[in-house]
């Protein structure tokens, strides 16, 4: 296996601005929608400026439950604030390309969110991905995240903290 071409999106109910900062602050650590699958800290600059790293953790099993867990980090290339997020894995078990695109619908009350991960396996990630299907387990926990993250910010506002 060289490497994965993977696109997954789903629609938010909250304008692209909303997701934006949601997915920029997971980035910084927020952890408020992607867990239990990925945890992220910055590793320096910041995720929404051009060469900003951030540390990502995969938990195979959940956050605290065991299991492995993956890390890499991902150093931002390009940015259109409030549409896309172009990275670049640069350490870890991925290298390769992935980016964040987030596309305004029904006059800006929702958001159409697309993951486009290009990530090839690295190290012991690369010897996994012979008897598991990295690619189909990737899908599965970001379409989770994003179901997390319109969950999360389609609650009332008297719940949601910004």
């Amino acid at each position: 296996m060289n490497g994965y071409d993977i696109i997954d999106e789903a629609v938010v109910d909250a304008p692209a601005d909303v997701v934006w900062d949601a997915l920029i602050a997971e980035f910084r650590g927020a952890a408020r929608w992607w867990v239990p699958a990925n945890t992220f800290a910055t590793v320096s600059g910041a995720p929404d400026v051009v060469g900003g790293e951030v540390g990502v953790t995969v938990h195979t099993k959940g956050v605290d439950k065991g299991g492995l867990k993956l890390r890499f980090t991902a150093r931002t290339v390009a940015v259109v604030p409030g549409r896309r997020l172009t990275v670049e894995y640069v350490d870890g078990v991925f290298r390769g390309p992935a980016g964040f695109r987030l596309e305004p619908l029904d006059d800006g009350h929702r958001t159409r969110v697309t993951m486009h991960f290009q990530g090839r396996p690295h190290g012991k990630l690369k010897l996994l991905s012979k008897v598991a299907d990295i690619g189909a387990e990737h899908s599965k926990a970001t379409l989770a995240a994003f179901v997390a993250l319109n969950a999360l910010l389609t609650r009332p506002l008297a719940g949601r903290t910004r």
